[in-house]
């Protein structure tokens, strides 16, 4: 009965886990989780999109 009840935890933990992600995406969000998501390199070159200084672009 033990094995039940970790499995059926595990189970909604992951699920909640994927659901959030599945939303995450669906927003846009290029790092999820990531706390500096909207102000990383990674954003920057997003919002640059080749129209940046060559380096800027790197």
């Amino acid at each position: 009965m033990d094995n039940i009840l970790i499995i059926a935890v595990l189970l909604v933990i992951v699920g909640c886990a994927v659901a959030y992600v599945v939303k995450e995406k669906k927003k846009g969000v290029k790092c999820i989780g990531c706390p500096n998501a909207k102000t990383c390199s990674m954003a920057q070159k997003q919002k640059c999109n080749g129209m940046c200084d060559s380096k800027d672009n790197k």
